[in-house]
């Protein structure tokens, strides 16, 4: 089967849609999947060596712009869909042609642009709310990472049950393990911490990740400790604008580190070498995050809104989304060894069933379904 994935939406910050996309394409290839890529010139040879056997094609360089990318997609891609002489188009990022000339699949991350209209931009929100129901009414198949997620895109754009194929991600074993003192001291030194103990933080600081709410609970429940752990913030810096109101708050003697992104090959030392890795989202397609800290062995905190416990099950720990709430949890959990470990045996296990190998036979059976609609 010859599958055309357009690439183009994926930023060069390669987190979210980034980070599915790059592990997806292997995973296809192992299927047996003949590849078609579209993708921006400045990633064209980051994903060849992805994926060598596939076919790269690169965008006209102005589709770096977005609304050339969106203009492109509707005239130049069903050109591409064409001469590549796929069978399938694989639109992986909300957006898809209206006029393909073959089924499409689209890949829809998340429903909170409606459940959670307020932790959005309007104009990003209003954008994504129509995508998605242009993507329900005309694509010939649904891709979604969570349970949680095909039910609200139903609950608010409709679509039949047998349009949707839910595909967990999966985490990169080679990439995300438990590594040893030396690998996590390394990350330690890197971000100044010494032998100072930490709970992290992993993911853009957006309003929906609730880290002011985080803040105000870590400082709750460290205040007037021995040795208060620090808090870690590592990820973009979003545009949540109580996050350095909530920093400044903070009281002498507590220590807050915003190193944003890290490399991915320090991410399993940061994830193994945290006394809690706390995530409060208040609302999430899938929760990657979540999981990556799982198979470092991390004691998570999280929350049960909408899809994290289809990832956590009982290998983390739950919390409400209010500071109270959080700050009850983490103070249980960085007060208890004997549980930190429990959860860090169980997320070790749990984690390994997330595979993207799994993912991308789903994938596979979407590719297939949507063809025998056509």
């Amino acid at each position: 089967m010859r599958i055309l994935l357009d690439a183009t939406a994926v930023p060069s910050d390669r987190g979210g849609v980034g980070r599915y996309v790059d592990e997806l394409l292997p995973a296809l290839a192992r299927q047996g999947v003949d590849l078609v890529v579209a993708c921006q010139a400045r990633d064209a040879a980051a994903t060849s060596a992805l994926v060598p056997t596939a076919e790269i094609v690169t965008a006209p360089a102005l589709t770096a712009r977005r609304p050339v990318r969106m203009a492109w997609e509707q005239v130049g891609l069903p050109r591409l869909v064409r001469s590549s002489r796929a069978q399938v188009l694989h639109s992986p990022h909300y957006t898809m042609p209206r006029l393909a000339g073959v089924p499409v699949v689209v890949t829809l991350h998340d429903a909170t642009f409606f459940s959670h209209p307020d932790l959005h931009h309007p104009v990003k929100a209003r954008f994504f709310r129509s995508a998605i129901r242009t993507a329900v009414r005309h694509a010939a198949g649904l891709v979604v990472p969570s349970e949680a997620t095909r039910d609200e895109v139903r609950r608010f754009a409709g679509g039949r049950v047998d349009q949707f194929q839910v595909a967990y991600h999966g985490v990169d074993a080679n990439v995300f393990h438990v590594v040893d003192a030396a690998a996590q001291g390394r990350v330690r030194e890197s971000l100044g911490l010494g032998d100072r103990p930490y709970v992290g933080f992993l993911g853009t600081l957006e309003p929906r990740k609730n880290v002011p709410a985080l803040i105000r609970a870590w400082v709750r429940a460290v205040e007037g400790t021995v040795d208060p752990p620090a808090l870690v913030l590592v990820g973009g810096r979003g545009w949540d604008t109580g996050v350095d109101p909530a920093i400044a708050a903070v009281p002498a003697g507590l220590t807050v580190l915003r190193p944003g992104y890290l490399p991915l090959g320090d991410l399993p030392g940061f994830l193994s070498g945290a006394r809690v890795l706390a995530y409060p989202s208040l609302g999430e397609g899938f929760g990657l995050p979540v999981l990556e800290a799982m198979a470092c062995g991390a004691a998570v905190l999280t929350t049960r809104e909408l899809s994290l416990p289809e990832v956590g099950g009982a290998a983390v720990a739950y919390c409400g989304t209010d500071e109270a709430s959080i700050a009850a949890g983490l103070g249980a959990l960085l007060a208890d060894d004997a549980r930190r470990a429990e959860l860090s045996a169980a997320a070790i296990a749990r984690a390994a069933a997330f595979t993207w190998d799994a993912a991308a036979a789903v994938h596979v059976a979407a590719y297939a379904s949507a063809r025998r609609r056509a």
